[in-house]
């Protein structure tokens, strides 16, 4: 007998939050600061729909540097899930970083595993879902998401701006998981 974990056939779709998700105007921790990015639940809702899993994974030092508390990113990503499955988009699960080496709070100041470009949060997610990083894409806005991904096995495609459907949704046509034909 195998020892081996069941493979999730599902491809998977990770997405950087700020600047992704939500337009990124620095340290964003509470819904009333929360803006969606053009496209972006349209783009959730497009995934869900042709059978992919869809993750966040976010630093969020803002929590480290005592501008919010983990408690307030909880709760934004309750709403933010919430509202995308009233649109017809499913997030899966969130992982986020609450830490930053030069935190003001002491209990978070930390270099951590999963503080992007670390690639923790996906290696967690890909265990906890049993995704086979072949099956698996990041969109990600900095060079840091890009380097996770790189680190946990997994392809990604940088985000630059615009509207998030349309970036996305030659992505979700074309992407072939390595080892297929």
């Amino acid at each position: 007998m195998s020892s081996t974990v069941a493979r999730n056939p599902r491809p998977a779709l990770f997405l950087d939050r700020d600047g992704v998700i939500n337009v990124d105007h620095g340290y964003v921790g509470t819904r009333e600061r929360f803006e969606w990015i053009p496209g972006a639940r349209a783009a959730i809702g497009l995934a869900t729909r042709r059978g992919w899993r869809v993750f966040v994974v976010t630093n969020q030092s803002g929590v480290a540097r005592g501008y919010y508390t983990e408690n307030d990113v909880r709760t934004l990503h309750d709403w933010m899930v919430a509202d995308l499955r009233d649109a017809g988009g499913i997030i899966d699960d969130v992982r986020y970083c609450p830490h930053h080496p030069d935190a003001e709070i002491d209990a978070y100041r930390a270099v951590c595993t999963c503080r992007k470009p670390a690639p923790g949060m996906l290696l967690d997610l890909l265990g906890a879902w049993g995704i086979d990083p072949d099956h698996a894409v990041l969109i990600g806005d900095r060079d840091s998401d890009v380097q996770a991904a790189a680190a946990a096995g997994i392809d990604a495609e940088k985000f630059t701006g615009g509207n998030l459907e349309e970036f996305l949704r030659p992505i979700l046509g074309r992407f072939m998981p390595r080892g297929t034909s």
